[in-house]
């Protein structure tokens, strides 16, 4: 089996040279890296990362810990940090804590005990454990897609201090109350006075955003709020299907539905379809959340899509920068959703039936010392 010692032979260079090509330590000039890279495939080497992270006490793994890994909009973001983590050359190690407090912090427990060099994790709504065990052993994290607010990152953050009580954690997610309050506005502005929501899961970031811009919404548009035509779906598909029916029963239903995220949207359909409603003509639709089978529904619809891939591309390179310079000021990075403009609204085809996506504005890429 070759060892570095062959690779800096065959490229005529240094042992220590092989070590920064393969680690990243040092910069090394293009032509001489593309010999060491060159000699390593020729000869078929293959590091030792078991030896080399005893060395550098780095083991070239993130761990992932999100909820609902089947769920479209989680697999897109998984697959945004598979690539951008092999690209810097990284393993990614993956854990589904299922949405379950308790279990969250033994999943994040397992990666960190796998000597992760730091983690990506989607929090639930109820956190308190989870940081605590990461503000313990110090580990790198970067939370992505729900927010943590103020009151449950308080005491000594993390090692590496950039304030006397520490850093806040890194976070990476999209924007939430703009858009939301976006497809209310467009819903009033078709005529619309009495626009239900079926909300998320109580207690996480998304879910409070999405309210807000629901409220907001209805604010711009001169409507009054009505907390009947509120109600939480749990973020799945079985609790919107209960909600959606319980809005249908009102006195005075809601001639519009806006759906807090995919899986309710499907639940929501489901409600709509048992009793017999046809979208938009009985009733009008809008989801956030744009998914893959949105434009092969009839009608085709109106969805806020939010950038999943790049939310776990962002999330990696925010970690890989705590990383190197695990001292800098946190971070809060929102990306931009964008508002794909089909039919289930109740607007005419558009032409050409591919619909319109238009970008919403928000505080993108946005850097904070603490997380608002």
């Amino acid at each position: 089996m070759p060892t570095m010692a062959d690779v800096a032979r065959s490229a005529g260079v240094s042992v220590a040279t092989v070590s920064h090509v393969l680690n990243g330590t040092r910069p090394v000039l293009p032509h001489t890296r593309q010999a060491v890279l060159d000699a390593i495939d020729a000869l078929g080497y293959t590091p030792n990362t078991l030896a080399r992270s005893l060395v550098t006490s780095r083991t070239r793994s993130i761990g992932l810990a999100v909820s609902a890994i089947s769920n479209p909009y989680f697999t897109e973001i998984l697959q945004g940090v598979e690539a951008a983590a092999l690209e810097a050359g990284y393993s990614l190690l993956i854990a589904d804590p299922h949405d379950d407090p308790e279990h969250e912090r033994k999943v994040v427990q397992l990666l960190h005990e796998r000597r992760v060099d730091g983690m990506i994790v989607a929090p639930s709504a109820r956190p308190r454990e989870l940081v605590g065990y990461l503000r313990r052993h110090s580990v790198p994290t970067v939370f992505l897609d729900r927010m943590i607010g103020a009151d449950v990152l308080e005491g000594p953050r993390m090692a590496g201090a950039a304030t006397p009580d520490g850093p806040w954690y890194d976070q990476v997610c999209a924007d939430s109350a703009e858009p939301t309050a976006r497809l209310v506005t467009h819903l009033a502005g078709l005529g619309h006075r009495r626009i239900g929501l079926v909300a998320g899961l109580p207690g996480l970031s998304t879910t409070g955003e999405r309210v807000s811009g629901y409220r907001d919404g209805l604010t711009a548009a001169g409507l009054a709020f009505d907390e009947r035509l509120l109600l939480s779906g749990n973020s799945e598909s079985a609790g919107a299907e209960q909600a959606t029916a319980a809005l249908l029963a009102l006195p005075d239903p809601p001639t519009a539905l806006v759906t807090a995220n995919n899986a309710m949207t499907i639940g929501a359909l489901r409600a709509l379809r048992r009793r017999g409603l046809s979208v938009p003509d009985d009733i009008a639709l809008c989801c956030f959340d744009d998914f893959a089978w949105a434009d092969l529904f009839s009608p085709r619809l109106t969805a806020i899509a939010q950038p999943s891939r790049e939310l776990g591309g962002e999330a990696v390179r925010v970690l890989l920068g705590r990383l190197d310079d695990p001292r800098r000021p946190a971070r809060t990075v929102r990306l931009p959703c964008a508002f794909v403009h089909r039919t289930s609204c109740g607007c005419p085809e558009e032409p050409g039936g591919t619909g319109e996506s238009g970008h919403i504005a928000s505080s993108t890429l946005s850097e904070k010392g603490r997380t608002s």
